[in-house]
């Protein structure tokens, strides 16, 4: 009876040991969420991003130019998205300033940054030819402005739950026409809307919620230049994605914050690009933001958000290396001889035998993944990341973390026209679908799907002896 006793004891506390282990197995980080918008216009004066024919510096404001933040807390691990109506995201030293500012005031582990890429933003440059005492001073107060959004988002971070979405605007083409005798042409403006190939209509959307289910961001991901206005507009716009995310919040009351997210545009221009301000370029930059908006709050609507039972965030960034593209010597010849000594010093800072490029992965819940590129890749690229993703909600992001030209894809490489073989398009051939390997890849190894010693070497097991 003694020993039956004794049996039932042991069973009991050994039930209550084991219990208490898969409770504390169980416990879970909660997701925390918060989120915060500056505005960075400049004061007039500054030249303007994106267009070579464009001598006049910015004469005022059209509508503002904001820097979104998102950031995302899971245990020890704090992520900083930083969405930036711009034309580029800012250089290498500037950006780890940046970094330096939200890592010491906010305990940000990585900071994301990526551009809307709008052609009516301030110029930016990787560095200034005069040294660092020269970065302009208005650039310096934005990071200052952007490392407070930053603390401001992480101090009212609240529980949070997310949903994804997706849908489909059409508001742009391939602006690389390709003609029956093989040559490719330059396809600025398309206002028949004729369809054209390769291009991608989806609009992929993330939903932030706090835990009673309240919008507090949407995020969207969209493949296009935001180039309606062109080089006769003199003032600061965002462009569409600024009509965008008004239209998103204002569908929602003004609760959630909307954030603009660039895809994979580098060959993919609106239907109405370039449109001279005096015949209605306001007009259909309203146009292409609002059809883009509609369709993303239409998304947003559907979406049902969830709690995570196991919240995680997982991210890396990798340098990989690549060679210039073209004959290092011929190429600073023909430079000089097409810009000129003054163009040519500004220009020669980005050129150099071998680049090191930063490539983001990041992975949420173990179920929505980011990928980015530092620079301006074509929409092929994102489809293949999508397609190849090993979790299903992929989005891609472009103009993040740094600038080094245009991505091609292999082929258009080989085709050729802007962007796919022109001066603006100095990294190596194969560079994006390199980088978009390598994003798989991590991802997969953040799933744990990858082992660290060969299936025949792996130690014996009851399971697989």
């Amino acid at each position: 009876m003694r020993s039956t006793m004794k049996t039932v004891l042991k069973l009991w506390l050994g039930w209550c040991l084991l219990a208490s282990v898969f409770a504390g197995g169980a416990r879970a980080d909660t997701l925390k969420a918060g989120v915060a918008k500056v505005d960075i216009t400049p004061a007039p004066g500054l030249p303007l991003w994106g267009f070579e024919n464009r001598k006049t510096p910015a004469t005022g404001t059209r509508d503002p130019l904001y820097a979104r933040v998102l950031v995302l807390e899971a245990g020890e691990t704090r992520l900083a998205l930083v969405a930036l109506d711009l034309g580029r995201c800012f250089g290498p030293a500037s950006l780890q300033h940046l970094r330096e500012l939200a890592g010491k005031r906010s305990g940000i582990s990585y900071l994301l940054a990526v551009a809307s890429h709008t052609h009516s933003a301030p110029v930016i440059s990787d560095s200034y030819p005069q040294g660092p005492q020269c970065v302009p001073a208005w650039e310096t107060s934005t990071l200052e402005k952007i490392a407070a959004a930053i603390d401001e988002a992480r101090q009212h971070a609240v529980e949070a739950r997310l949903g994804t979405g997706y849908g489909v605007a059409y508001i742009g083409h391939n602006r690389l026409a390709h003609n029956p005798d093989g040559t490719v042409s330059w396809f600025e403006r398309n206002t028949t809307r004729i369809p054209t190939a390769p291009i991608d209509p989806t609009v992929s959307v993330l939903r932030v919620d706090t835990a009673d289910g309240k919008p507090l961001a949407i995020l969207v991901n969209y493949a296009c230049h935001p180039v309606v206005f062109g080089s006769d507009n003199l003032e600061y716009s965002a462009d569409f994605p600024g009509v965008m995310t008004k239209t998103v919040e204002d569908t929602f009351a003004g609760q959630p914050l909307c954030i603009f997210l660039q895809g994979a545009p580098g060959d993919i221009n609106p239907f109405y690009a370039v449109t001279p301000v005096e015949q209605g370029a306001e007009k259909w930059r309203d146009w292409s933001g609002q059809r883009l908006g509609e369709e993303a709050a239409r998304v947003a609507k559907q979406i049902h958000t969830e709690a995570a039972p196991s919240a995680c965030l997982d991210y890396a960034e990798n340098q990989l290396t690549f060679s210039l593209r073209w004959d290092l010597d011929k190429f600073r010849q023909a430079l000089m001889q097409a810009l000129g000594p003054q163009g040519f010093l500004v220009y020669a800072t980005s050129l150099a035998p071998q680049f090191q490029l930063p490539v983001g992965t990041v992975l949420i819940n173990r179920r929505i993944a980011f990928m980015t590129m530092p620079g301006e890749p074509f929409v092929d690229l994102q489809v293949n990341w999508r397609d190849r993703c090993p979790v299903r909600d992929a989005f891609f992001l472009g103009y993040a973390n740094g600038y080094y030209g245009y991505f091609p894809t292999i082929r258009a490489s080989t085709e050729g026209g802007y962007g796919a073989a022109s001066s603006s398009t100095w990294i190596e051939v194969g560079a994006g679908e390199r980088m978009v390997d390598h994003a798989v890849i991590q991802t997969y190894r953040m799933l744990g799907r990858y082992r660290d010693l060969p299936e025949d070497m792996q130690p014996k097991t009851a399971m697989n002896r």
